[in-house]
């Protein structure tokens, strides 16, 4: 049993931490396989290049996923509580980098051939999988979550002004000026208030004009508000920020004190 146990915990130390030169080097040999395999999906998708090099690119794909998919079996091998990090949001990533390319050997035959392109490209959130080797996007991520309510409010009120900006300018503007319904003018709203301004539809009035003024210095007035929020969010995380990579070798989250003894996110033992 002590065994086992020094197993798992030695391998969580080269998969999950970055403290030893195992893991350093596990981290980087990850990396640098993320980054090719990536390139591989993208060189398949050039006509020219899988036409002259289809069979090395497939080869090439295979090695790959089966090198994620060992990473993967691994991964939950050296945790204690492997659904856990399953659910979690590398885990989840860890997933979508292998199971595209297992999928198309279930799902043959040319009248599926848009599936089978769609899989491809979801290889290419491999990509995902270099988040959790960078201590700043581990930072970000967990501010992002701890606003997330904050935001979803905010995002709530948008909602509620684009509906009503949406609404004026149609009764303003109508069908004549391009305005044909309430949910078209929404959009028309929703381009407005965030600056991006594609000119596709656009008040002629004078009336609606000034509606468009408004929203324009709405949209300038509101930008700021989820950077305030995330901002603040950064800001406690890196007061809180002191552990140097530790992780939980339950559910192999990451950023715990110190002076932490157990997990707070599953609640395992540190």
């Amino acid at each position: 049993m002590g065994v086992k146990r020094d197993w798992r915990f030695r391998l969580h130390e080269i998969i999950f931490g970055t403290e030893t030169p195992a893991g350093r080097a596990f981290d980087v040999l990850l990396m640098v396989s993320i980054f090719l395999s990536v390139g591989v999906v993208m060189l398949d998708s050039v006509a020219a290049v899988s036409a002259a090099h289809g069979r090395l690119l497939a080869g090439l794909e295979w090695f790959f996923t089966l090198l994620f998919t060992a990473e993967y079996l691994l991964r939950l091998a050296c945790v204690a509580r492997p659904r856990r990090y399953a659910m979690s949001f590398f885990g989840i990533v860890d997933l979508l980098a292998i199971l595209p390319t297992y999928l198309t050997l279930v799902l043959p035959g040319a009248e599926i051939f848009l599936v089978i392109r769609i899989l491809r490209v979801l290889r290419v959130f491999r990509v995902l999988k270099l988040v959790q080797y960078l201590g700043e996007a581990n930072l970000l991520v967990r501010a992002l979550r701890a606003s997330l309510r904050k935001i979803t409010v905010f995002l709530f009120a948008v909602l509620c002004l684009v509906v009503v900006f949406g609404s004026l300018i149609y009764a303003i503007e109508g069908e004549a000026h391009g305005f044909t319904s309430i949910p078209k003018s929404i959009y028309w709203a929703i381009v407005t208030m965030t600056t991006v301004g594609y000119g596709d539809i656009s008040p002629q009035t004078s009336f609606g004009q000034t509606l468009a003024a408004l929203v324009m210095i709405v949209g300038y007035s509101i930008i700021a508000v989820p950077t305030g929020m995330v901002t603040v969010e950064i800001g406690r995380q890196l007061q809180s920020h002191r552990s140097g990579g530790r992780s939980c070798p339950g559910c192999g989250a990451a950023g715990h004190d110190d002076d932490a003894s157990y997990c707070k996110i599953c609640g395992a033992a540190l």
